[in-house]
């Protein structure tokens, strides 16, 4: 094929431009289909697509006198989110057809569609030792002034040089007050192996910072501990925690059996601190993951006081579908001052979509849904107890 004339690559180009900014702009609509404590939204509000096309295009007819992608983008997933200016705001892991990940900033109006990408990904700062790459970041507003983002940054394992594969992920440290500028801070130093899906707790605990911790054997598995952790450090400008604490362990024919992890720092509420987490199984098919709530103690958040049995939300039809399949992921939601939720999920590492609930419905999901007794015989008894319960109505 000859190369495009002027006339030829400006056409395709204003056909790029109209194509893009009708993807961007599509409005969204609420699932009719609802279990009464969230609901889904129809589409995907952020894929690869979504990213800007100078991110990925060469507008130069000279220098791309096809006008052929030049940096591709292969997926748009896990993101951080918090209100910021007014708008609400997802930090983008955006992952590149060269399996690199790095950050961007999105916003919306009105939380659940027309998220438009700022000029720039985020220019993230190295340590002394550079990562390799860095991905899934909780925001946090933290009551110290600071826009914390937590993120795994995953390095090779040079204790196993001959195993390319091989890999040590450890918690990355950065604050920011505009979403532009980041201070790097050291890693977060614990004596447990490698770290994943460390989570800042929002307010100060007896002066000190609280952080939900996941620690893990190895880079995939989490071995024969795991958990949802908690600990305490002095700073985050040189975080150590020297203890952790299980708070949520693993536990054998559940939603949480193989592993489960924090998602975004939980939300404050009379009735105690709100929170979502993931849990994985095992299937013949492989892993699962799904996301569920629970409440710990507000004065003591290390604490479960509530936790409803089984998912919250879990991969449904097309988001089964992806790089990583039958998966749904979340690190960021944000609650509004009138108390409605939009929940912020990944599905199967590929595409970002919004639920909507309210802080009211998930307290009430957690005070007032039974518990999981690991019994198929007890699972059979809180439904016997709700039947009761209508028919003495």
């Amino acid at each position: 094929m000859s190369k495009l004339t002027i006339t030829e690559f400006e056409a395709k180009l204003t056909k790029l431009q109209s194509e893009h900014k009708a993807l961007i702009t599509k409005k969204n609509s609420e699932v009719h289909k609802s279990n009464g404590i969230y609901t889904r939204w129809c589409n995907p509000i952020v894929t690869n697509e979504h990213t800007p096309l100078n991110w990925r295009y060469d507008f130069n007819h000279k220098t791309n006198p096809f006008l052929m992608e030049r940096i591709g983008v292969n997926a748009a997933l896990n993101s951080g989110a918090i209100k910021f200016n007014g708008k609400y705001t997802i930090v983008v892991r955006v992952e590149g057809i060269d399996r690199k990940s790095y950050f961007a900033v999105a916003q919306s109006d009105n939380g659940v569609d027309n998220f438009e990408f700022w000029e720039r990904p985020i220019t993230m700062p190295e340590t002394k030792i550079p990562d390799t790459n860095i991905y899934d970041m909780r925001l946090v507003k933290h009551e110290d002034g600071y826009i914390y983002g937590l993120f795994c940054t995953e390095r090779k394992d040079k204790s196993n040089l001959k195993d390319t594969s091989a890999a040590e992920a450890q918690c990355g440290i950065a604050r920011t007050k505009d979403l532009v500028n980041w201070e790097r801070l050291p890693d977060l130093v614990t004596f447990s192996g490698q770290q994943r899906n460390v989570v800042l707790h929002p307010e100060f605990i007896d002066g000190r910072y609280g952080l939900y911790t996941r620690p893990q054997d190895g880079f995939i598995s989490v071995g024969g501990g795991g958990g949802i952790g908690f600990g305490l450090c002095d700073s985050m400008e040189k975080a150590i925690i020297h203890e952790e604490v299980i708070i949520d362990e693993k536990v054998y024919h559940t939603i949480t059996e193989v592993k489960n992890g924090q998602g975004p720092a939980p939300i404050k509420t009379p009735q105690g601190w709100l929170h979502l987490a993931h849990g994985v199984r095992n299937t013949a098919a492989g892993l699962r993951y799904v996301l569920y709530t629970f409440l710990t103690d507000l004065e003591k958040p290390w604490i479960i006081t509530h936790k409803p049995a089984g998912h919250l939300i879990a991969p449904e039809g097309e988001e089964r579908v992806g790089d990583v399949s039958n998966v749904v992921f979340s690190n960021g939601w944000i609650a509004d001052s009138n108390g409605d939720l939009f929940i912020y999920y990944a599905s199967s590492d590929t595409r970002m979509h919004v639920a909507t609930s309210t802080i009211d419905k998930l307290v009430d999901h957690c005070l007032n849904s039974p518990k999981d007794w690991l019994r198929s015989a007890t699972s059979v008894e809180s439904i016997n107890k709700l039947i009761d319960s209508n028919l003495a109505l």
